[in-house]
């Protein structure tokens, strides 16, 4: 902890994910920070080595919320019901934070990051989720993949005001979710 400016680690990453939902993560900088808490540059050097370990640590920290939304959402579902809330759960995230989530499509170096728990817990939930579907492993990877593509580019669409049309993009939703219910309950075979 810095003593006259009372920052930590934690403070200085959480701060940053306020700034990065206010004006934008691409004008996310370590310059910027500093002034939101009114210190100079070099403070924030305690507490992150560069502004790469700063943009990693948000992303970090936007996995975390988000894997807490959604495994809140899906404890004690399966099947059909899981993939609802696990699907809601993550736009709901990506229309409250789409500035924090834009932080979790940043390209980390795996044997810096891989192992940590909001990634591994990524994982977890993604699988638990299609446990219900009866699916092998590789069908499994093919189905998180679908799942993945389908709820980033549906959110980060909606929250960009990407759905320019007279019937609202919340109306689609569940029927695109159902769309993946049914695809993921008639996977096609490998052959």
């Amino acid at each position: 902890m810095s003593p006259r400016s009372g920052l930590t680690t934690e403070r200085v990453v959480r701060g940053a994910a306020e700034l990065a939902d206010e004006i934008g993560f691409e004008k996310l900088t370590l310059s910027a920070v500093a002034r939101k808490f009114g210190v100079k540059d070099p403070s924030l050097y305690v507490h992150v080595r560069n502004l790469h370990d700063l943009r990693v640590r948000v992303a970090l920290l936007a996995s975390a919320e988000l894997n807490e939304r959604i495994g809140a959402a899906v404890a004690g579902r399966s099947g059909r019901d899981a993939l609802i809330a696990f699907a809601d759960a993550y736009r709901s995230y990506v229309l409250d934070h789409p500035e924090r989530y834009a932080a979790t499509q940043i390209r980390m170096d795996p044997a810096e990051v891989g192992q940590d728990p909001a990634l591994l817990r990524s994982i977890e939930l993604t699988a638990a989720v299609l446990r219900g579907y009866d699916l092998d492993e590789t069908a499994g990877l093919d189905a998180a993949r679908l799942l993945r593509s389908t709820f980033h580019g549906f959110a980060t669409l909606e929250a960009s005001g990407g759905f320019a049309h007279s019937r609202p993009a919340a109306d689609s939703w569940p029927h695109i979710v159902d769309a993946l219910h049914h695809t993921l309950s008639h996977w096609p075979s490998q052959d």
